[in-house]
């Protein structure tokens, strides 16, 4: 019985690590998209983050390179998926998109239902009041493009 309650600890841990990790990319981007995206300088200064301790730094890492190296590519098919300007997008809820974008279309092993309930949830807690839903909608066309197959056998 103890050994389950370690296993299921262990899992929950990693899980949280992950949502932090999101989190922090979410910040991360965030401050790139409103300031200028200065890679090295926003990775030193997201360690002052109390939440950083509890993050997975390898995953964070990952997402936030990865969206500052995929910025321009990520770029064009948001607005492919948006029924407005790019411009009149939230920040907060835009980092977001790019974040969850960027796991959906580099990083297959994390299941797609599974990034997208990561970012509703962080939506949840940083955005605006119904920014998650937005959300959601743009990350369902992501999801329907770009893991077709898995998406495909969820229907």
């Amino acid at each position: 019985m103890i050994d389950s309650k370690i296993t299921k600890s262990k899992s929950r841990k990693k899980i949280n690590n992950r949502r932090k990790s999101r989190e922090l990319a979410m910040k991360s981007i965030y401050r790139g998209l409103v300031n200028t995206f200065d890679l090295t300088q926003i990775q030193k200064d997201i360690r002052d983050d109390p939440d950083f301790i509890r993050a997975d730094e390898k995953f964070y890492v990952e997402i936030l390179k990865g969206v500052f190296k995929n910025i321009e590519t990520l770029k064009l098919e948001i607005i492919s998926y948006i029924d407005r300007s790019y411009e009149e997008l939230s920040p907060i809820e835009l980092s977001i998109i790019y974040s969850s974008l960027y796991e959906l279309k580099y990083s297959p092993s994390v299941p797609y239902k599974v990034v997208i309930n990561e970012a509703i949830e962080v939506a949840k807690s940083f955005g605006g009041v119904d920014g998650f839903k937005y959300i959601n909608g743009i990350l369902n066309q992501a999801a329907e493009k770009n893991r077709k197959e898995e998406f495909d056998k969820q229907k």
